[in-house]
């Protein structure tokens, strides 16, 4: 059962729902419970601490109100983890500070960097002829070491090829454009809409086949709207959301 060596202290002026939320929630941040696995009953951990189903009630629903537990009518009450908060919609930010910002260890995996010529769709977005070289840079990105997102990049290769002598991993591929001149992204213009996983999301991300993606499609400019880089970008939709702030006139 839960947390069978643990106990609640009721000698302390800490409440005791927050003594077993804290209990469950590093149940939870250890792995001892997975996502997706049913935790103890209300009744059962009423039982297990000799509290009230009401202490026992506020713990959870205070969990679930933060992401970390669900509940099935009927089911049970099940763990999982709170989505991320992606507001890359809103403003231009690397994903390594986004990820700092939350808290978090961002990480980065570069699986493919090389020079290919551009098919007709990346060739439309980039206002280049079909066919001329571009750099194609595939990377997986991770929030502590956790798989949230995979971005295949096009890049024409007459302007952007100094970006092959640098470290994509350690480096913020918007921070290297900004190294010179003419080629600083000042805007972005982005698509969202929802896929199901494919086999790479199932292999890069860790995801179910058929599970939501949200599905990203980008254009950078710099001064002058010229188009210079092309994203595709395909984000676990069971780990992140996506915010947008509107302002009324």
């Amino acid at each position: 059962m839960l947390f069978d060596n643990e106990k609640l202290d009721k000698s302390v002026p800490i409440p005791l729902y927050f003594q077993l939320k804290e209990l469950i929630l590093n149940e939870i941040k250890q792995e001892n419970y997975k996502d997706g696995d049913m935790i103890p009953t209300e009744n059962e951990i009423s039982e297990k601490f000799q509290i009230s189903r009401t202490t026992v009630r506020q713990a959870i629903t205070e969990l679930v109100q933060e992401g970390w537990l669900y509940r099935v009518k009927s089911k049970g009450t099940f763990t999982t983890h709170p989505k991320i908060p992606q507001d890359f919609l809103k403003k231009l930010e690397s994903f390594r500070d986004q990820i700092e910002r939350l808290g978090m260890k961002p990480s980065t995996q570069l699986i493919e960097l090389r020079r290919e010529k551009a098919d007709k769709e990346t060739a439309n977005a980039l206002d280049i002829a079909e066919g001329e070289e571009v750099i194609y840079l595939f990377r997986k990105r991770l929030a502590n070491e956790e798989p949230i997102v995979t971005i295949q990049t096009y890049l024409p290769l007459d302007k952007c090829s100094f970006i092959m002598e640098h470290d994509l991993e350690k480096e913020a591929l918007y921070e290297v454009l900004a190294q010179r001149e003419g080629t600083k992204i000042h805007k972005v213009k982005r698509k969202i809409e929802a896929v199901e996983a494919e086999e790479g999301d199932v292999r890069l991300l860790g995801m179910e086949q058929g599970k939501p993606v949200q599905y990203f499609t980008s254009i950078g400019y710099t001064y002058g709207d010229v188009p210079l880089e092309y994203s595709k970008a395909r984000y676990r939709g069971d780990r992140s959301f996506f915010e947008i702030t509107i302002l009324t006139e």
